[in-house]
């Protein structure tokens, strides 16, 4: 028979009932027989041993609710102090619940019974902020310890490794600290020492650790260490000292090969994951989820269907019930093996679904191309009252930017400015590069603007929207600023810039580019010496572009047609087909491009036979599939050969979709072989099919104003004008001392009074109108 006096018996009691002796080993010698009244209520006054006993139970066996409640009640209603004991495994439960304001309230009871300086409570007090977050609070708590022993120091480096950023590199100092106390890191501290140099990506650092624990003889056989100073090595890149540590292991456990494989997958070295993985499964080891999540991310980054569908089907065999992070593999597995139907059933058949499920989706219908799912799935995660994480609007910006959807667009960015995203660089950079899609170069710089650390993607991003949208001067300026900010340039900035340099016809720019690539000791980047072998060729320095291409340490197959386009640019058909028989014979294989370049050289200089036998052979010799450039390039192989007959006939047989990209060559050529006939045929097509093209417009007319048949020009000219149709801008650019000066022209004519140049400098200060402009040239030509 239980009995119950008052209150604090019945507490008592509470805690007896709840939980079995086992589950409170520190506490059943102190309980008393409750069907003793005389012991009862001798425990009506009892000690602080009796009560934190109780308290330890609870924490021991989980219940942490219960250890808060029953120090509530300690505190409020009992008239003894209260030790160090109860305030700590307080203080834990807050850390275990995640109970910040409680938290704060433990601790003020702490300072008020002088139990602040205690290093057990503070210990406690530091890993509840470190938990919470607040590492300032954490920092005074330790400052208030009198004599912080390892337990202490252990515990705020923990905090610090745990906060991440460059505020874990706190966790050095406070360990250098700690060594000049005379204390000595334990395995703990240094394992909180590794996770700081993982959330650091600092490797000198981690394998300082690695040394002092070799040193010490910690860790050895330890495999919470080893995982840790695995993670750390697969985290700072490094998986080749991971590996190398992961087989001198002698017992492995399925931790250690889930954490090998997980490094190799961040390595971005899926093969390797996917070994790893069969191996574990021809051991015979016991595989968990995460096992199997890492097994088919690596199918899926291999794009291993077959392999991925096995895991699938074992799982299921086995009877393991798939969690979030194995259906979010399966998810990424089938959407990026183009299995979309698949990836939604699973993705539907989730009750319980998180921000990372739904970007993995999103992505899925990004890789296949559909764009405006990804933003329903958007939509759908917002209505479902998850919120969105910084992978979401990454996704969703680049939906966005492949839609081309201005209005959506400009929602997103009202968004991401509403909930503070814009001070997220990825961010910022996805911005750019939506807006610089969009056209609206404007806006995309003044996100560019805004960025308060710029990286180098910042940088190159905004190179390349101007460049993309003709303005090359803007990219070489940002190009010079960035320098002198001392942003260290890589292989895609220059990339860039060197597609900006030909706009302008920049020579001795391209050469200090050049210099640089030579500088920076970069000559295994094969893309930058393919890029300047047509940047030199596109300047007009061919032999400089062939000299580079002759002295290259490695060549592939771009570097080749590169030098083929090049020749070709400048009609050097002879050459160009020398270069094709030495990449014939270095046994490197064509492609399109190749054959696209040669038929664009022979056209240009006239060679129909040699043309006509490399079309041949890129069909019957390489099995290569003609598409529209290389019909275009043997229409005008054949046009500018005045074969207008035979080219027309070859248009005629091509299908509809082929045929009719190769009608504005055929027309131009009959303009300039002057067959009249032929030409306002194809014309008549060609403007139906091209309702919208300026320049169709423009050869038409011409082309029956030189037959004389000016009520079709009026015709032709009124259609344009009523559908207001208007020719592209045209631009020239001036290079005067380091800056570069554009004038652009318009399809009209210039008013009489309206200037022709404004504001150039080395102009002697002349503006000229067009009337003044054709006064000049009458004199000139008169004398």
């Amino acid at each position: 028979m239980v009995v119950c006096i008052g209150l604090d018996q019945e507490l008592l009691t509470e805690a007896r009932l709840e939980l079995s002796p086992d589950q409170l080993p520190n506490t059943h010698h102190f309980l008393p027989s409750l069907a003793n009244h005389t012991l009862l209520n001798c425990y009506h006054k009892q000690s602080e041993s009796t009560w934190n006993s109780i308290l330890v139970g609870y924490y021991r066996a989980g219940h942490f609710v219960q250890v808060l409640t029953r120090y509530i009640h300690l505190r409020r209603q009992w008239s003894i102090g209260l030790d160090s004991a109860a305030v700590t495994f307080a203080c834990k439960s807050c850390i275990e619940l995640n109970h910040l304001e409680l938290g704060r309230g433990i601790h003020a009871d702490a300072v008020k019974f002088g139990l602040n300086g205690n290093g057990f409570v503070g210990s406690s007090l530091i890993g509840f902020y470190g938990k919470c977050g607040s590492m300032g609070d954490a920092r005074k708590v330790f400052d208030e310890i009198t004599h912080p022993d390892v337990v202490v120091y252990t515990s705020i480096i923990t905090g610090y490794a745990h906060i991440g950023h460059f505020r874990a590199y706190e966790a050095f100092g406070i360990a250098v600290r700690m060594q000049r106390k005379g204390l000595l890191p334990n395995r703990v501290t240094l394992v909180s020492l590794l996770q700081a140099a993982s959330q650091l990506d600092t490797l000198k650092e981690g394998r300082s650790v690695h040394g002092y624990a070799i040193r010490r003889g910690i860790g050895g056989f330890d495999e919470v260490f080893e995982t840790s100073l695995m993670d750390m090595y697969n985290k700072c890149g490094a998986p080749k000292i991971a590996a190398c540590i992961f087989g001198k292991m002698k017992k492995k456990t399925i931790g250690l090969w889930n954490v090998m494989i997980a490094g190799y997958l961040r390595s971005e070295l899926p093969l390797q994951a996917f070994r790893c993985f069969c191996q574990v499964m021809q051991e015979k080891y016991v595989p968990d989820l995460i096992t199997f999540s890492n097994g088919i991310l690596s199918c899926a980054h291999l794009s291993y269907l077959p392999e991925g569908k096995s895991i699938h089907g074992h799982i299921i065999r086995v009877g393991v019930k798939l969690d979030v992070v194995a259906t979010t593999s399966l998810v990424d597995l089938y959407s990026k093996c183009y299995k979309l139907i698949q990836a939604r059933t699973l993705f539907d058949r989730m009750e319980k679904k998180d921000a990372i499920f739904y970007d993995v989706m999103m992505n899925g219908y990004l890789h296949n191309y559909f764009a405006s799912e990804a933003t329903h799935i958007f939509l759908e995660m917002v209505q479902e009252g998850i919120q969105p994480n910084l992978g979401s609007i990454l996704t969703l910006l680049s939906a966005t930017s492949e839609l081309k959807d201005f209005r959506n667009g400009k929602c997103i960015h009202g968004y991401v400015l509403r909930y503070g995203f814009d001070l997220n660089v990825e961010i910022a950079n996805q911005m750019i590069y939506m807006y610089s899609k969009f056209g609206l170069i404007v806006c995309a710089r003044k996100v560019f603007n805004k960025i308060r650390y710029r990286d180098l993607v910042s940088w190159t991003s905004m190179m390349m929207g101007y460049v993309h949208h003709g303005h090359a001067d803007e990219a070489i300026i940002l190009f010079q600023l960035m320098q002198r900010e001392q942003v260290e340039d890589d292989t895609v900035t220059l990339l860039t810039l060197l597609q900006a340099l030909p706009q302008l016809g920049c020579l001795n720019l391209v050469k200090e580019v050049h210099c640089h690539y030579y500088r920076v000791n970069i000559d295994s980047e094969i893309s930058l010496t393919n890029s300047l072998v047509t940047t030199y060729s596109k300047c007009g320095k061919l032999n400089m572009a062939a000299n580079l291409f002759d002295h290259a340490v490695k060549r592939c197959p771009t570097s080749w047609n590169a030098m083929i386009h090049a020749y070709g640019m400048h009609g050097k058909c002879t050459e160009a087909l020398m270069v094709f028989e030495q990449m014939k014979s270095n046994k490197v294989e064509p492609d399109g491009f190749t054959f696209t370049s040669i038929l664009t050289a022979c056209s240009h200089s006239g060679m129909v036979n040699e043309g006509l036998q490399v079309f041949k052979s890129m069909v019957e010799e390489f099995s290569i599939i003609p598409c529209e450039e290389h019909y275009g390039c043997m229409v005008d192989l054949l046009s500018r050969a005045g074969l207008l007959e035979e080219a027309y006939n070859l248009v005629k047989s091509l299908p509809s979709r082929l045929g009719d990209s190769t009608l504005g060559t055929l027309l131009a050529a009959c303009k300039l072989h002057g067959n009249t006939e032929m030409g306002e045929n194809i014309g008549r097509r060609l403007l139906d099919l091209e309702p919208k093209n300026s320049s169709a417009f423009a050869m038409v007319s011409s082309l029956y104003a030189e037959g004389g048949k000016w009520g079709e020009v009026v015709k032709i000219r009124a259609r344009e004008k009523g559908r207001g149709y208007l020719a592209s801008v045209g631009s020239d650019g001036v290079l005067e001392g380091p800056q570069i000066y554009s004038t652009y022209v318009r399809s009209r004519a210039l008013q009489a009074d309206e200037p022709l140049y404004r504001d150039v400098p080395g102009s002697g200060g002349l503006v000229l109108s067009a009337g003044e402009l054709k006064k000049f040239r009458l004199k000139q030509e008169g004398g």
